[in-house]
């Protein structure tokens, strides 16, 4: 009888040991399964560098989210592999959001959490000017990439508070961006608008100067930020936590550190530059104050990116800030 009892305990014992191993690898599986987010960057640059350091440090493992990060060219392109549900959070403008809701989509795009704050091109000139100022473009030509595009439209809104007259310059709308760097190269207009690394690249071949960061010139507004669908925030709101506190990191992580250690941090992000070269365009973004001090998106910066597009015809009325913006970090 004792012996019987012995031999029931012990297969008791280990059906408990079994039960509970299984349940401890499918509750590893789920918490992989739901951490892992896709994220589609509309582009691959040191601008965005907040965001490399907090994948590089671990911030986001910290937070059990694992990252996959798709290259999605185009704004456009971002807002539309969220919708399809291709990616949980799309990385690109904020006026891409803008679009969405304005078109009536239901369950529209909202912003749960800015990066950059300004635009992040430079002027480049093709000769050295230490004391470079857009009236130095009167009577000059500008390739500026495509007409409508945030790009043109920051550098139209920095001539707009110099109070320039773009009728007075030569503006060059029909370059593809992509080819704006070596469409210069190739002797084409006298000013180049460029973003990193291409400026960077310029300057080393000796073909061009940075003179100026458009984003200085043009103000401060949610110039990148993320978004997801408004159904998914609200059915993941834990994970949009943890993914803005990484971000939060991230950010408290660029500002604090100077230009080298930061370069050093997300080298591995950028296999094709130099370290010397990633150090001097982190510089550039430094010093051109490009990013955000919290992931707060506040309904002034909103309104300032919303004031270009009224200006240029894109939108006619303010988009409701508490509808477009869900922010998951309160200042």
């Amino acid at each position: 009888m004792k012996r019987r009892f012995l031999i029931f305990m012990l297969i008791f014992l280990v059906l408990i040991i079994g039960v509970v191993t299984y349940a401890k690898i499918i509750s590893t599986d789920n918490k992989s399964d739901n951490g892992k987010i896709s994220v589609a960057e509309v582009t691959h640059s040191a601008f965005y560098a907040p965001l490399y350091v907090a994948l590089e440090n671990g911030y986001f493992e910290d937070e059990g989210i694992e990252i996959d990060l798709v290259l999605t060219p185009g704004a456009d392109k971002v807002s539309a592999a969220v919708l399809s549900n291709d990616v949980q959070i799309g990385f690109a403008g904020a006026e891409s959001a803008i679009y969405v809701y304005t078109g009536g989509e239901n369950d529209y795009l909202q912003l749960f959490s800015g990066l950059t704050k300004r635009d992040g091109q430079f002027i480049l000139a093709r000769e050295e000017d230490k004391n470079f100022t857009l009236e130095d473009l009167k009577g000059k030509e500008i390739l500026v990439g495509r007409k409508g595009g945030m790009p043109a439209l920051n550098f139209l809104n920095a001539l707009k508070k110099a109070g320039l007259d773009e009728k007075d310059i030569n503006i060059n709308y029909s370059v593809d961006f992509a080819a704006l760097g070596g469409t210069f190269i190739g002797n084409v207009g006298d000013y180049v608008n460029l973003f990193e690394p291409t400026a960077t690249a310029l300057e080393n071949e000796g073909a061009g100067y940075i003179v100026a960061s458009i984003g200085e010139l043009s103000g401060e507004m949610p110039y990148t930020a993320f978004y997801a669908r408004k159904s998914y925030i609200n059915e993941n709101q834990e994970v949009i936590k943890g993914f803005t506190k990484a971000i939060k990191r991230g950010i408290d992580f660029t500002l604090q550190s100077d230009a080298k250690t930061i370069a050093n941090v997300i080298l591995p992000q950028f296999p094709s530059l130099s370290l010397n070269d990633l150090e001097k365009i982190v510089d550039n973004y430094k010093q051109a104050d490009s990013w955000l001090q919290t992931p707060y998106i506040s309904e002034e910066y909103l309104e300032n990116l919303e004031d270009i597009m009224i200006d240029n015809d894109l939108l006619t009325s303010y988009v409701p800030y508490k509808d477009l913006v869900n922010n998951f970090y309160n200042e």
